[in-house]
């Protein structure tokens, strides 16, 4: 099943045309189109299973999208769905995401999970990133095995919403600077898996200087128009295109190192 053109139209209608562009990741919403449809038209494999992981609030609906369209452009079954939009904790994600791995890719590895890649959309990104991190509860040992982590608007180092709201500990731990941002950063030093994270420019939810961890880049865009940065960003045929090229082992159209976020960037 292919996504049609349509659904990619409302994001690129919304861009504008003097926006700033970013050197390192220098592709149009026509080229992003172009190779999609070319893509579809020859599907590759994926390289090992795929996880797609939700965002808050997010009743299944980004994680069924992307798997609608990385199936279109690998005509693979390995991918697993993740929604964590309506749990309580960062430990009840956690534990949610590797139970799903575990029940769909069962691995013998006392520690670890099957190795998959992983798109991340808002949320999801951090979670994902927590469930690799080493675990700190020792009634739940078991640890996320990335080889690769694409993020999509992900609050890897808070988000300026929860500084704004924060009704419960799991909102209060998104706030930048938190004790739980501060230890998961501290856990990256022994990461080994690779880091994609994307956002867009003047997303108000998240913030594009937390898009990514302490001491990394997003790679941005800049689109303005009448959907929220947020959500456009999770909804961009470019990034769609860009994280597709990655795991279908194609020359990306994005590359390190990442060009920093413009002074005035949110």
């Amino acid at each position: 099943m292919r996504l049609s053109p349509l659904f990619f139209s409302a994001v690129a209608l919304a861009g504008c045309s003097t926006a700033p562009t970013n050197p390192s990741f220098p592709i149009t919403h026509a080229e992003a189109r172009r190779v999609i449809a070319q893509m579809q038209a020859d599907p590759h494999p994926l390289s090992r299973p795929l996880i797609v992981i939700g965002g808050f609030l997010d009743p299944d609906i980004s994680p069924t999208v992307f798997r609608c369209f990385f199936r279109s452009v690998t005509k693979d079954a390995q991918i697993i769905t993740i929604s964590v939009g309506f749990c309580g904790s960062f430990a009840e994600c956690r534990q949610k995401v590797i139970a799903a791995l575990d029940d769909a890719c069962p691995s013998r590895d006392p520690i670890w999970t099957t190795q998959v890649d992983v798109v991340g959309a808002s949320l999801g990104g951090l979670v994902a990133r927590y469930a690799a991190a080493p675990s700190r509860d020792p009634a739940h040992p078991r640890r996320l095995r990335i080889a690769r982590l694409f993020s999509i608007s992900s609050p890897h180092a808070g988000a300026l919403l929860a500084d704004r709201i924060a009704l419960t500990n799991f909102h209060r731990a998104l706030r930048p600077g938190s004790a739980f941002l501060a230890a998961l950063a501290a856990d990256d030093a022994q990461a080994s898996y690779d880091l994609y994270p994307y956002v867009h420019l003047q997303d108000r939810i998240v913030g594009a200087r937390y898009a990514a961890p302490p001491g990394k880049t997003p790679f941005w865009l800049a689109d303005r128009g009448p959907l929220l940065a947020h959500n456009a960003a999770i909804m961009d045929d470019r990034i769609f295109a860009d994280i597709a090229r990655r795991l279908r082992n194609q020359p990306p159209f994005s590359h390190f190192p990442a060009t920093p976020l413009p002074k005035a960037a949110i």
